[in-house]
């Protein structure tokens, strides 16, 4: 996200779309304590969000990555 006044505002709608995709649907549906986090972008001028959640059955986790292998990052 590029440089904006109030980034927790222009965070809500790309979360919400993302809410809408089959990748969210699964997490909202199999994470619990999902929190979404507001950080410096190290490689422009910006904002990173991140979304996180805990999911604690290890073969969900497994399902996870195999649905999603490219998309994940620390």
């Amino acid at each position: 996200m590029g440089d904006v006044e109030d980034p927790d505002i222009y965070a809500a709608e790309p979360i919400w779309q993302w809410q809408q995709t089959a990748q969210g649907q699964w997490v909202m549906q199999h994470a619990h304590d999902l929190t979404y986090h507001t950080g410096a972008d190290p490689h422009g001028y910006g904002y990173l969000i991140s979304i996180r959640g805990a999911i604690n059955d290890p073969k969900r986790i497994t399902e996870y990555f195999l649905r999603w292998p490219t998309q994940n990052q620390s």
